[in-house]
């Protein structure tokens, strides 16, 4: 992800989830705000409820590959953070693909189609 750093820091993730915007699907909810840096910051969550230590980490890989493919076509200077929700283990990647790409345009993340991307 060469456009991307990671977001760590519990306060961060604390003021994502109070004032960014959020879009839901089956398979994950992606909160965002706009913070105007040249690069994005990217943080991952999975919660207890999705099973144990390796479906947990099957989900974050999944995600974070979604993300990482996906990463060219976003535009930089926002946080992030995906929340894996139980579906997300086991969809399909084709359905990965349409809903993350569905939420993030409907959070206004992909250019509109008159932008020239630099």
């Amino acid at each position: 992800m060469e456009h991307t750093v990671a977001l760590k820091q519990n306060h961060e993730f604390r003021r994502l989830y109070n004032k960014g915007k959020s879009a839901v699907s089956p398979y994950f909810v992606i909160y965002c705000r706009k913070t105007g840096r040249p690069v994005s910051r990217l943080g991952i969550t999975t919660g207890l409820k999705l099973g144990n230590a390796v479906k947990r980490n099957r989900a974050r890989r999944r995600i974070r590959e979604l993300y990482r493919v996906h990463e060219g076509e976003l535009l930089p200077g926002y946080d992030i953070v995906i929340v894996a929700r139980t579906r997300v283990i086991y969809g399909r990647h084709a359905e990965l693909v349409r809903s993350f790409r569905q939420l993030t345009k409907k959070l206004g993340l992909l250019p509109s189609k008159g932008d020239s991307r630099q």
